[in-house]
């Protein structure tokens, strides 16, 4: 029983992971590009788009913590 619960939590850290990187191919490789064209004064300062990855991250690892089941 406990192995079940465990490969669960792993398969759904690496469905996340997997999502996350499939966002940020697109935010990187999409979306950026329009943006940039877009607003290009506000988006040529690196650490102001590594800032929002980050923090979209960040909220979305922990709205997985928080919708994770508890024991």
């Amino acid at each position: 029983m406990e192995i079940k619960r465990r490969l669960k939590i792993i398969g759904l850290f690496a469905l996340s992971g997997f999502l996350i990187g499939a966002a940020a191919n697109f935010i990187y490789f999409r979306a950026v590009p329009v943006l940039v064209l877009i607003f290009p004064y506000i988006l040529e300062t690196t650490w102001l788009l590594w800032g929002l990855v980050g923090a979209t991250i960040s909220i979305v690892g922990c709205i997985l913590y928080g919708s994770l089941p508890e024991k």
